[in-house]
């Protein structure tokens, strides 16, 4: 069964997907969205990897807690990015870059692919080689990592008035 996922309503302001992807890419933090305790959404802000590639987003969390309890009940997420704020005219209103992401998040088991995910993201967040490597052997093994497989990504840009 395919799931329709609805379009942005305001045609004018969706971005080209590789500007999404793009923008994807470049930030280093987002917002995950998973159905909560009780039906409530819980929304928390994460370090995050693209890779573009396997068109995947990869984070890492705790083994143990609301987040992972709540992915494990229904791994339907929603992963969103904002950024890019610039001024185009005269008004002084900043426009605003952002993504919506809709997928399927599942705890990573595999250790190899962990460990290799564990150096990538270090590679994005950590300035040097020394402090990768550190930090991989210090966390590689205990640190839990997550993938969202996504099922729809949009983008758009508006100008904040």
């Amino acid at each position: 069964m395919k799931i329709e996922f609805r379009k942005i309503r305001k045609a004018k302001n969706e971005i080209c997907i590789d500007d999404a992807k793009r923008l994807l890419k470049e930030k280093r933090r987002g917002i995950l969205s998973v159905n909560g305790d009780d039906g409530y959404p819980y929304a928390i802000p994460i370090n995050y990897l693209y890779c573009e590639k396997d068109g995947k987003i990869y984070f890492h969390g705790s083994r143990v807690g609301h987040k992972v309890d709540s992915i494990k009940k229904s791994d339907k997420v929603c992963f969103t990015v904002f950024g890019n704020e610039i001024i185009k005219n005269e008004s002084g209103a900043p426009f605003v870059s952002s993504v919506v992401a809709f997928g399927r998040c599942r705890l990573i088991s595999e250790q190899e692919l962990s460990l290799e995910l564990v150096k990538q993201f270090a590679e994005k967040y950590y300035p040097d080689k020394k402090a990768i490597n550190e930090e991989v052997q210090a966390a590689g093994k205990a640190v839990q990592m997550f993938e969202i497989e996504i099922e729809h990504l949009s983008g758009k840009e508006i100008q904040e008035k």
